[in-house]
C-alpha cells in the first residue's frame, strides 16, 4: 500500500487533505490512492443538503455537524463536511463562504471540512466529488455532509451520491413553484423549513405539504402544528409503521438554524431514516444504485478523453463546416466522429 494511503487509513488528516487535492486536480497519484482506499470505504452514512441559496444550508449544517458531535446520543461520532463551493472566475478555485460560516467547528479534530469548486459542473456538485466523499468515508469519518452550490432547479444530482437527501426550503424564496418545477420534492427524504421564525413559514410548510399529499408522498395527518425543536409526529408514526414494511414518509422540520432551534429534531430525522434504510434493505440498494451510476460517469468521462485525443481539432472543424453547410446532419456526423470514418 502506498504511504499516503496508509497514512489516511491511520488518521493522519494532513495525508487527507493532500490527497483529497491530488484527487481534485485529477492527477495519476489521487486515483491510485483511491483504488487502495476504496476496499476501506461503505461504512460512512452520507447525507445530501441542498436548496436554493441564501436557504441557510450552509449554517444548517453547522449546527448539525455541531450536534451530533456535542449534543447527540453519541457525541463521538466523527464527523465531515464536504462543502461545494461557487468557482472564483479568476483562479477556478472555491469561494470559500461556506467554510467562513462553519467556523464553529473549526477547533473540533473530530471535524473534517473541505471547500470543493464547481469548476463549471452543473447540478450543484464538483466532478470529483464522489472520490473525495470515498476518500473521507476510508478515513473513517461516521457522517459526511455533501453541500451542494445552491444551483436550483439541477440540483437533484446529490440524490444520486447521498443515502439521505435533506432539501433546505425558506419562507420567501418563491421555492413553493421551484420545487414544483424542479422536482425537487421527490428526490427529498427530509424537508426542512429553515428561518422558520419569519412570518410565512406556516404558508411554505402548507404549500410543501399539499404538493406532497399531491404526488402521493404524504398522508392526511392531523394536529399538524409543531412548535419548533418538537419531534415531528410524523417521524414517530413512522418508527411505528416501518416493521409493517411501510415506506418513508418525508416529515417536515422547522428550524431556525442561527438560534439551533429545532435540530435536535432534524438530527433524529436523520438517524431514523438511516435506521429505515438498513432495516428496508433500502440501504443496499441505494448504495448499489449510486455505484453504478458512478461507473456510468466514469465509463463516460473515460471514453470521452480517449476518443479527444484520437480525434484533431483539424478533423473536428472540419466537421462543423460541414454541418455549417448542411452537408451533414448532427447525427451523421457524431456517428462518423465515434466511427472514425470522417467523410
Amino acid at each position: 500500500m502506498g504511504a499516503l494511503a496508509e497514512k489516511i487509513l491511520q488518521g493522519d488528516r494532513l495525508a487527507l487533505a493532500r490527497v483529497l487535492t491530488l484527487i481534485e486536480n485529477e492527477t495519476e497519484e489521487g486515483y491510485a490512492a483511491l483504488q487502495e482506499l476504496f476496499p476501506h470505504t461503505g461504512r460512512a452514512h452520507l447525507i445530501g443538503v441542498t436548496g436554493a441559496p441564501g436557504t441557510g444550508k450552509s449554517t444548517l449544517v453547522n449546527a448539525l455537524a455541531r450536534y451530533f458531535r456535542q449534543a447527540g446520543e453519541n457525541p463521538a461520532k466523527s464527523v465531515a463536511v464536504v462543502a461545494v463551493d461557487p468557482s472564483s472566475p479568476f483562479s477556478g478555485g472555491a469561494i470559500l463562504g461556506d467554510r467562513v460560516r462553519m467556523r464553529d467547528l473549526a477547533g473540533d479534530t473530530g471535524v473534517f471540512i473541505r471547500s470543493m469548486a464547481t469548476r463549471g459542473s452543473l447540478g450543484g456538485l464538483a466532478v470529483n466529488t464522489s472520490g473525495v466523499v470515498q476518500a473521507l468515508d476510508a478515513a473513517g469519518y461516521d457522517l459526511i455532509f455533501i453541500e451542494t452550490v445552491g444551483a436550483g432547479q439541477a440540483e437533484v444530482e446529490v440524490a444520486r451520491l447521498a443515502h439521505t437527501t435533506m432539501v433546505i426550503e425558506a419562507p420567501g424564496f418563491g421555492d413553493d413553484i421551484q420545487a414544483i418545477k424542479a422536482g425537487i420534492l421527490e428526490i427529498a427524504d427530509i424537508l426542512v423549513v429553515n428561518k422558520a421564525d419569519l412570518p410565512s413559514a406556516e404558508s411554505t410548510e402548507r404549500a410543501l405539504r399539499t404538493m406532497l399529499q399531491l404526488g402521493g408522498k404524504s398522508k392526511e395527518l392531523r394536529d399538524e402544528n409543531f412548535s419548533l425543536g418538537e419531534t415531528h409526529k410524523l417521524n414517530r408514526e413512522l418508527k411505528l409503521s416501518v416493521a409493517e414494511g411501510a415506506e418513508w414518509l418525508p416529515p417536515i422540520i422547522r428550524t431556525v438554524a442561527t438560534e439551533g432551534q429545532g435540530i435536535e429534531g432534524l438530527a433524529q430525522a436523520v438517524v431514523e431514516h438511516y435506521d429505515y434504510l438498513a432495516r428496508s434493505g433500502e440501504l443496499l440498494w441505494r448504495e448499489k444504485s449510486r455505484l453504478r451510476n458512478e461507473l456510468h460517469t466514469l465509463v463516460q468521462e473515460t471514453l470521452l478523453s480517449r476518443w479527444k485525443k484520437n480525434i484533431s481539432a483539424e478533423e473536428l472543424e472540419r466537421m462543423v463546416e460541414k454541418l455549417v453547410r448542411r452537408e451533414l446532419s448532427p447525427w451523421q456526423a457524431a456517428s462518423a466522429l465515434i466511427d472514425g470514418k470522417l467523410v
